[in-house]
């Protein structure tokens, strides 16, 4: 097997050392960079062209979402393994929507998150300790969508009706867009952009952007149609 080459991603200087050090012992893995931002990172993954990216979703700037969401519609090669401290179902369905190969909670102990990574390198989807083929996560990524019980399954007699824009907006939400990069889309302020997601978020009854993503998937409103394109190529 040719050697993997892996860049680590977190804001943590402590954890990433940590990480950095546990996966440099492993024979056949190969240590080539690391960041501390999502920007930095994103970077790093371009330049490299790593085999494996480790990265965390809490990232300041943009986050390890983002990042994901990123490699996969520039087509990168890398696949990503998400490391995070939340270990919930609705992360877990918008990761892997956004191309993670990897979603994995910062508690998982070395020799798993080694076993990981060869696993992903081979094509090969985790979650957790379930292992996966493409096939097998469509159909897990279908099950829980449709299964998911959250907070705002239901908007009944309160929902109100996006407008236009709103909707527009809620496609870049669930996309992975930054609100920066929404405005720079839609050709709008910074600000205007904020203020349509608080009214999005206002009118779903949803908590924060990920929610408003997963309702809307949830409800067929919004398809990647991207994202799907290329997970089919």
């Amino acid at each position: 097997m040719n050697e993997l080459t892996i860049v680590v991603i977190d804001d943590h200087p402590m954890f990433r050392q940590g990480v950095v050090e546990t996966l440099r012992m492993e024979p056949g893995f190969s240590i080539v960079g690391e960041a501390a931002s999502g920007e930095d990172g994103l970077n790093l993954i371009r330049s490299l062209h790593p085999s494996i990216a480790v990265v965390d979703v809490n990232l300041p700037g943009i986050n390890g979402q983002q990042v994901t969401r990123q490699v996969a519609n520039e087509k990168l090669p890398t696949k990503i393994v998400l490391l995070t401290a939340y270990d919930d179902i609705e992360q877990k369905i918008y990761a892997m929507r956004g191309g993670a190969s990897a979603y994995c909670v910062k508690d998982i102990e070395p020799e798993s998150l080694a076993r990981t990574i060869r696993i992903v390198a081979n094509g090969k989807n985790v979650i957790g300790n379930e292992v996966m083929d493409h096939s097998h996560l469509g159909k897990w990524i279908s099950h829980n969508i449709e299964n998911t019980v959250m907070s705002f399954d239901d908007p009944g007699e309160s929902y109100q009706p996006l407008s236009a824009r709103e909707m527009e907006v809620l496609t870049y939400i669930t996309r992975g867009f930054s609100n920066k990069e929404i405005a720079s889309t839609l050709g709008i302020s910074h600000q205007t952009v904020k203020n349509h997601v608080t009214a999005i978020l206002r009118k779903l009854s949803v908590e924060d952007r990920t929610q408003a993503a997963l309702y809307a998937l949830r409800r067929g409103w919004v398809r990647l149609y991207q994202q799907d394109k290329v997970k089919e190529e």
